[in-house]
């Protein structure tokens, strides 16, 4: 009795603050209006600007590079050089060239010193005829995970296409909850606006103002909480396109269109998906590279056999050069090497082997994102059904309410209630429709598709 008494004083107190006040509190975030954001533009910012997008670049940008690398031992090999030697000798003297070519000899005068200069300059090449297969395998290996690569930076792509598409919708949903949070706000300030002409006309006790201005400070303090979770859901969609965390957009799409076979067979649908998903195509092209490296590495075990061919001018000064050339084969062939090249080749079978494992866990990976994303939008299409029904009937009941309050049929607690429900029934209402487009999202991206 004491607590209710007490109330009523406090209550009392309070009208006639409460009868001029203005709105809601204010936002403990102002997030302001900015340029219009559809998800086609968020989708091109991502793949414009996302780091995780352009790594993917540089990576494929350096398989492309090993392959011209590996490639370069297939191809003519031709080096020049040029020398000068300042010779000073007190007896019998023979230089040789860098090149290997001997300088005649030279002969110290009685007595002194000799002392001359050396020229020299040449031209050596040399092409790989024959080595096995090995560097020829050592290149296609390197070409086909340059192809990889290309597939993994296509799977960066549809990660940060399926990020962005979810942080768009987590944060438009999040302003239509921000917006359900506003009303429910403008609601409670109604519903004390009418209490206080009724307490002032002995209509209603000063506990129905109690407990109705407790409703509207909950109410506010929800409007606030939801506002600074658009404010964050913001930044987490300016991440995803890679932008800066304080760029302010206006969201614009509020649905994304209907995957192509959605309510179709799943087999089809995973079939298409494994031949259409980069990350199979990936792991299919490591697994080829690999195969093509193990082929590398056992020809190792054979001789490599090669044409070499060089000219070289020699001479005291550059006016007196003496000319000569060289051709020939040379053949190379490691005999004992400590088991290196078995040690070399059990690596990469055991690699290839690991790689195999690898490619079939990713086929099963792909079916399941298939049908979890088919859940997904199964789920989400039957509950937004039951959200609307539920949103009418919460409208209607909360009509009733207040029409009984207002008559003196109903009571505070049923008013009160009547508002939460309709509140919690838009909020699900919100939830279920933007939930199907983050579904449809996660289907897409498991079908292996950009739009």
């Amino acid at each position: 009795m004491a607590t209710i008494l007490h109330l009523s004083v406090t209550a009392a107190a309070l009208v006639a603050q409460l009868s001029t006040a203005g709105g809601p509190a204010s936002r403990a975030v102002d997030v302001p209006a900015g340029p219009a954001l559809s998800l086609a533009q968020a989708e091109q910012n991502a793949l414009r600007y996302q780091p995780a997008v352009r790594q993917a670049e540089g990576q494929t940008e350096a398989a492309v590079g090993r392959v011209e690398e590996a490639r370069a031992g297939y191809l003519p090999q031709v080096s020049a050089s040029a020398t000068y030697y300042l010779v000073r000798s007190g007896a019998l003297t023979t230089v040789t060239t860098t090149s290997g070519m001997p300088l005649p000899t030279q002969s110290a005068t009685s007595g002194g010193s000799l002392q001359y200069g050396l020229w020299s300059a040449g031209v050596t090449g040399s092409q790989l005829i024959f080595d096995f297969n090995a560097t020829a395998d050592r290149w296609h290996s390197a070409a086909a995970n340059r192809d990889a690569a290309r597939s993994n930076e296509d799977v960066s792509r549809l990660q940060a296409l399926l990020s962005v598409r979810r942080a768009y919708f987590t944060a438009r949903a999040q302003r239509e909850l921000a917006r359900v949070a506003e009303e429910a706000v403008a609601n409670q300030q109604k519903h004390l606006d009418q209490i206080v002409e009724m307490v002032r006309a002995g209509m209603k006790s000063q506990i129905d103002l109690a407990t109705q201005r407790t409703a509207l400070a909950n109410a506010r303090v929800q409007a606030v909480t939801a506002e600074n979770s658009y404010a964050a859901d913001l930044a987490l969609l300016n991440q995803t396109m890679g932008l800066p965390s304080e760029s302010v957009f206006e969201l614009t799409d509020t649905e994304m269109r209907a995957v192509p076979g959605e309510d179709g067979e799943e087999r089809p649908m995973i079939e298409g998906a494994i031949k259409a998903r980069p990350e199979v195509a990936s792991i299919e092209e490591q697994r080829r590279a690999q195969q093509l490296l193990v082929a590398s590495t056992r020809g190792n075990y054979f001789p490599a056999v090669s044409a070499v061919a060089g000219a070289t001018d020699v001479g005291s000064s550059s006016a007196r050069l003496s000319p000569s050339w060289y051709v020939g084969l040379t053949a190379s062939w490691a005999l004992l090497q400590g088991g290196l090249t078995t040690g070399q080749l059990r690596e990469a079978n055991g690699t290839l082997a690991a790689l195999a494992a690898q490619t079939d866990s990713v086929r099963l990976q792909v079916s399941i994102d298939v049908v979890q994303g088919r859940l997904a939008v199964r789920g989400a299409k039957s509950s937004i059904g039951g959200a609307e029904e539920a949103l009418t009937n919460a409208r209607e009941q909360l009509r009733l309410a207040e029409a009984r309050y207002q008559t003196g049929q109903g009571s505070i607690i049923e008013l009160a209630d009547a508002q939460v429900a309709y509140t919690t029934a838009e909020a699900q209402e919100v939830s279920a429709r933007y939930s199907l487009a983050s579904a449809r999202a996660q289907l897409l991206t498991a079908m292996g598709g950009s739009r």
